[in-house]
């Protein structure tokens, strides 16, 4: 059997589909894929008419040193909530984004990353990367408005307790929209 261009054509796609779908390699290509689709998405807010009301605050989370906290103790603020995971490439590929958000904003909104992971992982991601982020692992239900089945999903609850961003996947935390909508629910 002769070997033609095609035939090497298709071998190098191929061997690149094996890398990037079982490799540490791949893990690193969908970060990036994600990281330039997410600098195009800014999310937005949900409808009005549509926007769900956290009714029931009580969420216990654990942070990284085994402090214990209830969300219930933040009802009446402006909350962020990121729920993500480190093996999660749309989920790695916000956090840059969220880290300058949480600079600007840490003393002003309620931001909690709620990790799907294992502590030791999460701890040694965060030291590796040198984000100073407040990350947390649940300790009981969440509650039924925030639960959803697929990562990242992030949440801005504004003071009356209506779930205003509700975005699942990768996006552009970092925005002037962001930024203006935080400014809008913090001067309510």
């Amino acid at each position: 059997m002769k070997i033609t261009k095609e035939h090497i054509s298709n071998g190098i796609w191929i061997l690149a589909i094996l890398l990037i779908l079982f490799t540490p390699i791949g893990f690193h290509v969908r970060v990036w894929v994600n990281k330039v689709v997410a600098t195009v998405i800014s999310p937005s807010t949900v409808d009005e008419t549509d926007q769900a009301v956290l009714e029931n605050y009580h969420w216990e989370l654990v942070d990284l040193d085994d402090n214990m906290i209830n969300l219930r103790s933040k009802e009446g603020e402006v909350i962020l909530i990121n729920v993500w995971a480190t093996w999660c490439p749309p989920c790695v590929a916000e956090l840059p984004g969220f880290a300058d958000l949480y600079k600007d904003y840490g003393d002003k909104v309620v931001f909690a990353f709620v990790a799907n992971d294992e502590k030791d992982k999460v701890s040694a991601f965060l030291k590796k990367k040198e984000y100073d982020l407040p990350v947390y692992f649940q300790a009981s239900y969440t509650p039924k408005s925030l639960a959803s089945n697929s990562i990242p999903v992030t949440y801005i609850i504004d003071k009356q307790g209506k779930i205003v961003v509700n975005k699942t996947g990768a996006a552009n935390w970092n925005s002037d929209k962001t930024r203006t909508l935080l400014d809008n629910l913090l001067a309510e």
